[in-house]
């Protein structure tokens, strides 16, 4: 079994002291790459690229599709209506990350931006560790993804929801969960059980983000699509889309309210984590509270893994 593990770059151990420091840090706009850091940046791309996994382009049948698997006895998966009707897609090839991206992976990022580490105060420090997914919002997923591209000269992108649910699905397969055997999920069998959880991170909670690749991938090769926090998609949300999701590479509503996530919040469990199961939210996360005050989700619970828009594998 392959775990998601680091060996701390000096750049990290760099920055971990930089934040414990008497608050007398440079400005973002002072600060300057370092060799440490440009070294951990070439380690953070190779790793990336060697994380790949290439998906060969098809057609499938996207949606929920219990009323066409045998398995589910003619039976809708979910009684959301958001993830109907059933409709057909055909999707060119492309590449999508085997991994969600780490707190590491996104340490080394923000440190060769120039931008400060995200969610080292209050009570999001708790739910932080090296080696389980990092919480961003809509905007800090789409520029991660970004930057690798302007890194690489690849065209590197978050994935779009039609790529994330065929990926998840291992190609379209009649999968409800994408686990490695694509059936349901049962812990400490294809997902972690409540002390691997609470171990993963000092916040010692089962409530929590876990290790990245502490159970073996989908067939595909791809770890725990949507069993480890919300996953950030491309598209804009619309509930109808499906209606009238046009049938080659669709990539969502041209604009909208709400960004489409994929997959499930920590803690929760079942129809929550199907690879057919869409949620929303504010590419910020704010909303507004029952009291009229603007605020923002929990933001720990919003992951990122990138994709690459290439016809043939690298």
């Amino acid at each position: 079994m392959y775990f998601y593990r680091y060996v701390p770059t000096v750049a990290l151990m760099t920055l971990a002291l930089a934040a414990c420091g008497d608050g007398n840090a440079d400005s973002q706009e002072d600060r300057q790459a370092t060799p440490e850091n440009d070294q951990a940046v070439k380690a953070l791309i190779e790793r990336t690229m060697d994380n790949l996994v290439f998906v060969e382009g098809g057609t499938f049948q996207m949606g929920d599709f219990g009323p066409i698997d045998p398995k589910a006895e003619g039976l809708p998966y979910s009684a959301d209506m958001d993830n109907k009707p059933l409709h057909e897609v055909t999707l060119d090839s492309f590449s999508i990350s085997a991994y969600q991206v780490s707190y590491a992976d996104y340490d080394v990022y923000t440190e060769a931006t120039g931008q400060d580490m995200i969610n080292t105060e209050g009570l999001e420090v708790e739910y932080r560790a090296p080696d389980v997914p990092a919480g961003v919002d809509w905007y800090q997923a789409h520029d991660y993804c970004q930057w690798l591209g302007d890194q690489t000269g690849l065209p590197f992108a978050l994935p779009t929801e039609a790529q994330w649910e065929y990926a998840a699905r291992s190609r379209g397969e009649f999968y409800p969960f994408s686990t490695f055997d694509g059936r349901f999920v049962e812990e400490g069998k294809n997902f972690p059980t409540d002390e691997e959880i609470r171990d993963s991170t000092p916040a010692q909670r089962p409530y929590s983000p876990y290790t990245i690749g502490l159970y073996p991938p989908n067939p595909l090769g791809i770890y725990q699509m949507g069993l480890n926090g919300f996953e950030w998609v491309n598209d804009w949300y619309d509930e109808n889309y499906y209606e009238t999701s046009p049938g080659h590479n669709p990539t969502g509503p041209a604009s909208g309210e709400k960004k489409v996530r994929r997959g499930a919040s920590f803690g929760e469990k079942g129809r929550a984590m199907l690879t057919v199961s869409r949620r929303s939210a504010p590419a910020d996360l704010s909303f507004d509270d029952p009291r009229g005050l603007r605020t923002h989700s929990v933001i720990r619970t919003n992951t990122v893994r990138c994709v690459i828009n290439l016809p043939d594998p690298l």
